[in-house]
């Protein structure tokens, strides 16, 4: 493997300086605290985010808001990331977000998802510039000269190939007090589907004077970290589906970027240990059914780093609680699998 010519710099984002350069992304549906102290665990995670959030929902309290917005001691540096258009409070909520947390305040302006899109925020936001670059300077100035709180954007290349809007929009953000832009190598219309445009990123980058820019998209191990930053020469990257698989991948990107080093795979048994770890947290800032919900889903994702585990995931899948979840991870901790044995012989 090829490396950095040399490391890359501490990541500082508006007088913030972030330990590594790995971060995590907000997702919706599963960026949760307990998922984001998981990660933090594990180490390398200079920023993470929580999930996205409505501004009208947390400024009456909604208790899913408050929810996803939910923060611990441990759960630092924080950043909420905040989405909606021109006509939604979101000077408001960035204030509200500061007081309960947050050190960096994010705008959506890359979800596609139609429930974000088709209230005219996430995504949408890249087809009215204008429109745009006066809503993040609202919210600018809502924070920063009170607080000294950084305010970032997250976007996309633009909503199709004939509005590759990406470079233009950064640098207007960034003349107007943005302090780091954060680019998906895709554009709208493509959402998830098709590979990630690492020229596209470096466009972006190409574009600002100043700010750092990070790119997000298809990081699925320490390797596709290493393959952004030499191609695009972005200053960081933003990992998101790819720590649902592996929670440990930051620090593995922070040894790799900053100390040149590669670090392996955890053992079977550590990623056993991981999935009840992540038990104990959601037990710890949840509850019984939020185990279930996120288990259920996520053995498929933890599975896919682990072999021939079906009769694990099968137990995970039809458990009924959360002690029968830790049963099965228990009877299976000592199994080592072919995999693993066939390294340790090499």
């Amino acid at each position: 493997m090829v490396l950095l010519e040399r490391p890359l710099k501490p990541l500082c984002i508006g007088g913030i300086e972030l330990d590594s350069p790995a971060l995590l992304a907000p997702m919706a549906g599963h960026c949760d605290l307990p998922f984001r102290r998981l990660c933090r665990e594990h180490g390398g995670v200079g920023l993470a985010s929580t999930d996205l959030l409505n501004s009208h929902s947390l400024l009456r309290g909604s208790p899913r808001a408050l929810a996803l917005a939910a923060t611990c001691e441990e759960d630092q540096p924080l950043c909420m990331q905040l989405y909606g258009n021109a006509e939604d409070p979101l000077p408001d909520a960035a204030r509200w977000a500061v007081d309960h947390g947050a050190v960096i305040i994010d705008i959506n302006m890359g979800c596609p998802v139609d429930k974000v899109a088709k209230k005219n925020g996430g995504s949408l936001l890249l087809c009215d510039p204008d429109s745009t670059v006066r809503l993040a300077s609202r919210i600018v100035d809502a924070v920063t000269p009170r607080t000294g709180t950084p305010v970032t954007a997250k976007i996309r290349l633009g909503w199709d190939d004939s509005r590759l809007v990406g470079p233009e929009l950064a640098r207007r953000l960034e003349d107007i007090g943005i302090a780091a832009i954060t680019v998906h190598g895709r554009t709208t219309e493509m959402r998830f589907k098709g590979s990630v445009r690492l020229e596209g990123i470096g466009e972006v980058k190409a574009a600002v004077d100043s700010i750092p820019v990070i790119g997000n998209g298809d990081i699925r191990c320490a390797g596709d970290a290493l393959h952004m930053v030499r191609s695009t020469g972005c200053d960081g990257v933003m990992v998101a589906r790819g720590a649902l698989r592996r929670p440990w991948i930051f620090e593995q990107i922070r040894s790799l970027l900053v100390d040149g080093v590669e670090r392996p795979d955890p053992s079977f048994r550590e990623r056993i240990d991981c999935i009840e770890r992540h038990l104990d947290l959601i037990l710890e800032h949840q509850d019984e059914r939020m185990v279930l919900h996120r288990l259920r889903s996520g053995i498929a994702r933890y599975g896919k780093t682990m072999g021939h585990v079906k009769p694990l995931k099968e137990r995970i899948r039809n458990a009924s609680s959360s002690d029968e979840i830790r049963s099965a991870l228990h009877d299976w901790r000592d199994h080592v699998p072919e995999w693993e044995l066939e390294a340790a012989v090499a």
